[in-house]
């Protein structure tokens, strides 16, 4: 389900930095000459990236060539490994996060591994730890961004917390995505779910939408038609100065300029934010399962977990990695995002949307 990070990638690639999303090369019969396959295959949502130089590095050493098979969003990719379950497209798939992990695992879909450098992941990360079936390898925050600009012109100040955002003056400002379909808009409803409680998070989002709270299907339509503070949406003539996107927006925004500002035109109420870990996990019967580990051991390489940020605008997960400077000179540090269990997450997320869609479509 996610979705912010494919157009982020776009960009790039229109640009023309060097990294790629899509590794078809060689193919899934070729053989090493102990009768293994030289070919991984990776699955996941649309969003993934890596520079060439640091993937031909990893191909190099291992002896691996890696094809990536982009499968949707992260909700439909999840969907249709849990479907092929026992006879996977891959080797390893990637992209599943703490709102989708416990449908994953409890389908059964992957197979444990214990990873390589894994001890390097923060603790608040491995939601899965001691079984090993999935591995954590970014994260991020959902949360408000606003345009800088607008607020300024307006001489009003931006809102910095969930509570804000339901204040009159903010009315008719604020556009999300719809939770049923949205990843970013899902993780605003569980932000709140976790900041108001089981019995007070619909009364929240009643005084949302009495204040003018917009809905739209996904982060694309929210983010680059109806946010004001978007290159897209200043082109597309979009009116909303607040919209429910990531942490991330403000370097994405920033270095894809040009020429690049001194400081990011977009920023975040950091009293908003979400956490996202995502995962991967090798998938059960996959049929190259040592060149599956061996995949999964880069993933959280101190080379791959540097040269994420700037490729699909995510912090890295472990200690030994640092963020390049042109992210952070620009990236927004959330110190505090609300959190959620997966297994909370797995016994209220129908039921949240379900309330949350009728709240919001009356």
């Amino acid at each position: 389900m996610r979705t912010s990070k494919t157009t982020y990638g776009a960009i790039a690639v229109a640009v023309g930095l060097g990294f790629v999303t899509l590794s078809a090369c060689g193919s899934s019969g070729d053989t090493d000459s102990a009768g293994g396959s030289k070919t991984v295959t990776l699955v996941s949502h649309d969003s993934w990236a890596v520079s060439k130089n640091v993937l031909k590095d990893f191909e190099k050493k291992s002896g691996y060539t890696v094809k990536v098979l982009e499968d949707g969003d992260a909700g439909q990719a999840v969907n249709k490994a849990i479907l092929s379950k026992g006879n996977p497209q891959g080797d390893v798939f990637f992209g599943v996060d703490n709102t989708l992990l416990s449908r994953a695992l409890d389908n059964g879909i992957f197979t444990s591994y214990e990873a390589k450098n894994l001890g390097a992941v923060k603790g608040a990360y491995q939601l899965d730890a001691g079984k090993h079936r999935v591995t954590p390898v970014d994260t991020g925050a959902i949360c408000v961004n606003y345009d800088k600009k607008y607020f300024a012109q307006h001489k009003l100040k931006p809102p910095s917390s969930f509570a804000d955002l339901a204040e009159p003056r903010y009315k008719n400002l604020l556009v999300t995505e719809n939770a049923a379909t949205s990843s970013p808009g899902l993780g605003f409803l569980l932000g709140s779910a976790a900041r108001y409680g089981d019995d007070a998070w619909q009364g929240y989002w009643k005084k949302l939408v009495a204040n003018g709270v917009k809905v739209v299907d996904g982060w694309d339509q929210a983010y680059n038609e109806e946010f004001s503070g978007s290159a897209g949406g200043k082109k597309a003539g979009g009116e909303r100065p607040l919209v429910v996107s990531y942490a991330s927006s403000p370097p994405a925004e920033a270095i894809y300029s040009d020429p690049q500002p001194a400081t990011a035109p977009v920023g975040v109420a950091t009293g908003t934010c979400f956490r996202q870990v995502e995962f991967a996990g090798l998938l059960d019967g996959a049929r190259n399962e040592k060149g599956g580990k061996a995949l999964l051991d880069f993933l959280i390489s101190k080379e791959f977990q540097q040269d994420m940020p700037l490729n699909m605008f995510v912090d890295p997960v472990t200690d030994d990695a640092t963020a390049p400077a042109d992210y952070t000179k620009y990236a927004v540090k959330v110190d505090d995002p609300e959190t959620m269990s997966p297994r909370k997450i797995a016994d209220n997320r129908d039921n949240w949307v379900k309330s949350w869609t009728s709240l919001v479509r009356k």
